[in-house]
C-alpha cells in the first residue's frame, strides 16, 4: 500500500524556509521593499507545503495502526524512488508493523501453549463472569461436567440444578462439594475459586476435582497394601504347617489311623488355603501393561468366542458394535482381554440360562474427545443402587462361590493402562452398562 509522494524532502522543505526567512529579513533591512512580499509569499507556500508534509506522514501513520486494529499485517509501504526523509518514514512504520506483528504472533503462540498445558491437566477449569458467560474452560472441565461445549452457565440446568446454581452464585475464596450424575456415571466434585480482572472484567477462575477418582486410587492402593500383607502373613504361616504335615505322613506310614487322617486333613487344607490365597496376590500383581496398536474388531471377535466357549448359553445373544470398522486402540490386548472376558462373564451369570430374548452388546467407538470407549451392556437384572456402590470394592461379592476380585482387578488394569472402568448409572439407565475408556 503507498501514497502518492512529495516531490522534495522535509529537510530541503526546511532549508528553504530558512534562506526565504534570511533573504526576506535581509530585503527589508536593505530597503529593498518591493521584494519583501515576494519573500513572504514564498515562506507561506514553503510552510503549506511542510504542513502537508506533515498530514501525509500523519495519515500513513493513522492508516497503519487502523490495519493493525482490523489484524490486517498485509500492508507496506514503499521505499524505493522516494527521498531519504520520506523512505526513513516509510521504513519505521514498516519495522513498527512487523514489530507488532511478531508480537501478536508469540502472544498468540503463548496462549496457545498455555491451552496446551490446560487441556493437559486432569483438574477442570473454568472462567466464567459475572452474567454467566464462560470465557475458557478445558476439556477436563467438559469431561467431569459430561457436555462437549459449555458457553454459559444455563446450559448446566439439564445436568443438575444445583450445580448450575452452585457455578452461578460461587465466590473467591469458597470451598464447595458436590454430587451428581451425568450421562456416563455418577460424580462427586470439589469446587475451588480464584478472580483477576481479564479485559477490563471481572471474571471467577473455578478448580474442578472429581472426588471419586481420588477416593478410588487411594481406596484401591489401600486394598492392595492390605492384601499384600495379609497374604505374606498368611503364606508364612500356611506353608510350615503344610510342609511339615506332609513330612510326617512321608516318615512314619505305621502310625494310628486317627493321626494318619488328622494330618491328611491339615495337609489337604492347608494346601487349600494356599490355592486361595495365591489367587488373591493376582490383585496385588496385575504386569505392567505392554500396550500396542490392534483393531478392535478382531478383539471383540476374538474374546465373544472365547465367552461363549467357557460359557454356555444358548439363550443369550451376543451383539458387536464397533464404529469405525477400522477403530484401533492403543492398550495392553491381553490385559484388556482379562477385562472384557469378566465383563462378558458377568453378564452371563446375571442373565442365566431362562431369561427369553437375552442378549449382550458390545459396543466401541471413538467419543468428542477422540477417547475410544467401549461398553458392555446386557438387558438382565439391573444390579441394584446398594450392591451397585461396593461392585470394585475387592472380595465384595453376591455369588456362592464368588471370590469378589474380578471387577477390582478389571477397573486395576484400566487405571494401569491409563484409563477407567465405571457403572453407568442414572434415573435414564434401562441396562447394565460398564464403560471402559482409553484416554
Amino acid at each position: 500500500m503507498g501514497f502518492k509522494r512529495p516531490l522534495y524532502s522535509l529537510t530541503m522543505h526546511l532549508s528553504l524556509l530558512v534562506v526565504a526567512c534570511v533573504i526576506g529579513t535581509w530585503s527589508a533591512l536593505a530597503g529593498w521593499r518591493a521584494f519583501a512580499p515576494c519573500m513572504l509569499v514564498c515562506i507561506v507556500l514553503i510552510i503549506v507545503r511542510i504542513r502537508k508534509l506533515y498530514f501525509m506522514n500523519a495519515q500513513k501513520i493513522s492508516f497503519m495502526f487502523d490495519a493493525v486494529n482490523n489484524n490486517d499485517y498485509s500492508f507496506k509501504y514503499e521505499t524505493e524512488g522516494h527521498s531519504m526523509d520520506d523512505r526513513l518514514v516509510s521504513e519505521s512504520l514498516n519495522r513498527i508493523t512487523q514489530i507488532l506483528f511478531q508480537a501478536k504472533a508469540e502472544a498468540a503462540q503463548r496462549e496457545r501453549y498455555y491451552e496446551l498445558i490446560m487441556n493437559s491437566v486432569k483438574t477442570g477449569i473454568i472462567v466464567i463472569d459475572d452474567n454467566g458467560n464462560i470465557y475458557q474452560c478445558n476439556n477436563g472441565a467438559l469431561r467431569l461436567l459430561g457436555i462437549s461445549i459449555f458457553t454459559h452457565v444455563k446450559q448446566l440446568k439439564p445436568i443438575d440444578e444445583r450445580l448450575e446454581r452452585m457455578i452461578a452464585t460461587i465466590q473467591p475464596g469458597d470451598k464447595e462439594q458436590i454430587s451428581f450424575a451425568n450421562e456416563r456415571r455418577n460424580i462427586s466434585l470439589s469446587l475451588r475459586v480464584s478472580e483477576m480482572n481479564l479485559k477490563e472484567k471481572h471474571v471467577r477462575i473455578i478448580a474442578l476435582n472429581d472426588i471419586n477418582s481420588e477416593m478410588d486410587e487411594k481406596e484401591i492402593d489401600s486394598w492392595i497394601r492390605l492384601t499384600r500383607v495379609l497374604t505374606h502373613e498368611i503364606m508364612n504361616s500356611i506353608t510350615p504347617i503344610t510342609s511339615l504335615s506332609d513330612t510326617l505322613l512321608s516318615l512314619h506310614e505305621a502310625m494310628d489311623e486317627d493321626i494318619k487322617d488328622g494330618l491328611e486333613v491339615i495337609s489337604s487344607t492347608g494346601k487349600g488355603l494356599i490355592s486361595f490365597v495365591e489367587s488373591y496376590r493376582k490383585f496385588t500383581h496385575i504386569p505392567t501393561p505392554q500396550p500396542s496398536l490392534f483393531y478392535v474388531n478382531r478383539f471383540a471377535e476374538r474374546v465373544v468366542q472365547l465367552a461363549r466357549f467357557h460359557n454356555h448359553y444358548p439363550n443369550i445373544d451376543i451383539r458387536v458394535d464397533i464404529r469405525p470398522d477400522d477403530l484401533i486402540l492403543y492398550a495392553d490386548e491381553n490385559l484388556i482381554s482379562q477385562v472384557v472376558l469378566n465383563l462378558l462373564k458377568n453378564a452371563m451369570q446375571a442373565i442365566g440360562t431362562e431369561q427369553p430374548d437375552a442378549w449382550i452388546l458390545f459396543k466401541a467407538y471413538c467419543n468428542e474427545e477422540e477417547n475410544v470407549i467401549i461398553e458392555v451392556s446386557n438387558n438382565g437384572p439391573l444390579i441394584p443402587p446398594e450392591e451397585a456402590e461396593h461392585i470394585f470394592v475387592p472380595f465384595f461379592t453376591t455369588k456362592e462361590k464368588g471370590s469378589g476380585i474380578g471387577l477390582s482387578i478389571s477397573r486395576q488394569i484400566m487405571r494401569l493402562s491409563g484409563g477407567s472402568l465405571v457403572l453407568k448409572s442414572g434415573p435414564s439407565v434401562q441396562y447394565t452398562t460398564f464403560v471402559l475408556t482409553f484416554r
